[in-house]
């Protein structure tokens, strides 16, 4: 079921990045396997998926330790400063910094392991008191500050829009989002390239490629729905 959905959603993207007139290989497919075993994951591994989103430290750990080495795993849930030594040698980015403590907590373990490592500022583009992530106020602040750091390189931004029933309400987010990464970029600050907006997800993802995201994240779209019980 996995592969046939995972090709549903390989027709959007190419669809979507067709309308935006973009290339297929400008997006990079994140396939969030959050909570689902590993027997899934290896299912798509034949066709030659290799990038896979986690939320949660241990869970990344775990498969990271069971699964082909070649496999890109990206860390898009809240991480918390007492987990970063387990992630950043195993995570090939990591989605959701939104606070200088967390960076530099980063940074001094990639100091420690003389690692550079990558990540991306999360910011809060709907303001929701329920989600993590930097005011569109505070970023270009927040990115200054972690940008001067050793051991950790700023790749871009990435947000979690809101969860709505029609995607097109979720436009208006992505297109900030994107002329924020782009104000950033302008600014040529030292050690930080912009060249990565992840944004979108199972419900929104086709107007994120459309807006500009080069990574989107798509879960349930491909895994089918999570059971949290």
């Amino acid at each position: 079921m996995v592969v046939e959905n995972l090709a549903e959603v390989e027709k959007k993207i190419c669809a979507a990045c067709e309308r935006a007139g973009r290339r297929r290989d400008e997006v990079t497919l994140i396939a969030v396997s959050k909570t689902k075993p590993i027997s899934m994951i290896e299912e798509l591994l034949p066709g030659g998926t290799r990038d896979f989103g986690e939320n949660k430290v241990q869970e990344l750990c775990e498969k990271y330790e069971q699964l082909p080495k070649d496999i890109r795993w990206h860390l898009i849930g809240h991480l918390q400063r007492n987990k970063v030594k387990y992630a950043v040698d195993k995570a090939c980015l990591i989605h959701s910094v939104d606070s200088l403590r967390l960076a530099q907590a980063i940074s001094e373990e990639g100091v420690k392991r003389q690692i550079t490592v990558p990540i991306l500022i999360e910011v809060n583009v709907a303001g929701e008191e329920s989600k993590f992530g930097v005011s569109p106020e505070e970023t270009e602040s927040l990115v200054q500050n972690i940008a001067k750091l050793p051991a950790v390189s700023i790749q871009g931004l990435m947000t979690i829009a809101p969860f709505v029933a029609e995607p097109e309400e979720n436009r208006t987010y992505f297109t900030n989002l994107k002329k924020l990464c782009v104000d950033i970029k302008n600014k040529n600050i030292d050690n930080v390239s912009m060249s990565v907006l992840s944004m979108g997800m199972t419900g929104d993802y086709e107007v994120a490629i459309e807006e500009g995201a080069t990574m989107i994240r798509v879960g349930t779209g491909i895994f089918g729905e999570r059971n949290y019980s």
